[in-house]
């Protein structure tokens, strides 16, 4: 994971002061797993959950489950949901949006990271307040991250797709783009 991507979830978490139980969705059992960023040292509870599973880390506790059914947590767990670099290898990322959002509390924080698409040097312009920059030499094009097999690579996501999909009907939902190619991290309060 790139240090910008880990230092804005790092950001994005410090601002909320994590005491609860937070759940990364994809987690890997690493240093660089986002449940051992400094922010949620005072979390009583860090679980992960990935195809790959069971898996113990220091304090983390990473259980085997596919996120498009996460049946081994219980509605309205979670104080925070993480999910980074996972939904475009997820063929069915939509089950697992709903899966966030019926993990995570009413109140709970929930920040999406993925590889994204956007427009790029030239004007700028505002879509639902969400920044856009036109390359003028290159109309209707974009700059994409690699496509990266692990085990499939299938999808690339806009800032529309966080605020109209990740986080429909979530409120104080917050979309930027990182980097060049565009990693877009989003975070919202599930309501």
């Amino acid at each position: 994971m790139h240090q910008a991507v880990y230092q804005e979830f790092e950001n994005i978490c410090s601002a909320r002061k994590i005491s609860g139980s937070v759940l990364e969705v994809g987690a890997v059992p690493r240093e660089t797993s986002l449940l051992r960023m400094k922010s949620l040292k005072n979390a009583r509870e860090k679980v992960g959950i990935n195809l790959d599973g069971p898996y113990s880390y220091q304090d983390i506790e990473i259980v085997k489950g596919n996120a498009n059914s996460m049946e081994c947590f219980e509605t309205n767990r979670f104080d925070v949901v993480l999910c980074n670099a996972m939904l475009e290898h997820d063929r069915y990322f939509w089950k697992t949006i709903e899966e966030i959002k019926r993990v995570a509390k009413s109140g709970g924080l929930v920040v999406i990271g993925v590889p994204g698409f956007t427009v790029y040097p030239g004007s700028v312009s505002y879509v639902d307040g969400v920044s856009s920059i036109h390359i003028d030499s290159v109309p209707n094009a974009t700059i994409t991250f690699e496509v990266h097999a692990a085990p499939s690579d299938y999808y690339r996501f806009s800032p529309q797709a966080f605020i109209d999909v990740f986080f429909e009907g979530m409120s104080d939902v917050k979309v930027q783009s990182l980097l060049l190619p565009p990693r877009i991290i989003g975070s919202g309060i599930n309501c």
